[in-house]
């Protein structure tokens, strides 16, 4: 199957979701555009780093004197469904455009060789990985971050000693010799 690359240049919506119980739930970012709508599923992890990257991002424009939001309303609302997996993400990057002074947002389709040194793919190769391209403003991507973080949030809470994710019925801590963790 040739190799897709979804671009939003912007989208109408963007978002971080998760569908499912804490402990079960699947995330995903999702982008719309009139009625196009695209769904790539990731992990926990990958959104809150991607909220936190985004965040340092934001600060290292501010320190070079470029105006960036401190506060803009996020999207609280739903996953947009259906929610139909377009792929799975791999790997994140993301850019400013100088030029347009906007943030770009890509995830490219999990491969075999992620683990590997990543190698740069034209966007006209047929043979790479699926791509999810996004252009977001700065307000957009303050929006964005608030919102991931709390999806994130709503989850299970840590374990204090060793950070795992707490069961309602606890968990053997390996930061406690085994021992159960409430």
């Amino acid at each position: 199957m040739p190799r897709r690359i979804f671009a939003f240049d912007p989208p109408d919506r963007f978002l971080a979701g998760a569908i499912g119980q804490p402990g079960q739930r699947t995330f995903y970012l999702q982008a719309r555009d009139g009625d196009r709508l695209v769904s790539v599923a990731l992990e926990k992890v990958q959104v809150a780093a991607l909220a936190d990257r985004l965040g340092l991002l934001l600060e290292e424009l501010r320190g070079r004197g470029i105006a960036i939001p401190t506060e803009a309303a996020g999207d609280d609302r739903d996953l947009d469904e259906p929610i139909d997996e377009a792929f799975r993400a791999g790997t994140l990057a993301l850019a400013w455009d100088t030029r347009s002074e906007e943030v770009i947002i890509e995830a490219r389709a999990l491969t075999e060789g992620d683990e590997d040194v990543e190698v740069e793919i034209d966007d006209d190769d047929p043979d790479g990985p699926d791509v999810l391209r996004v252009r977001l403003t700065p307000s957009a991507v303050v929006g964005f971050i608030g919102h991931a973080r709390d999806i994130v949030a709503a989850g299970r809470p840590p374990c204090p000693w060793c950070g795992q994710p707490l069961e309602p019925t606890g968990h053997f801590c390996p930061r406690r010799n085994g021992n159960r963790a409430n």
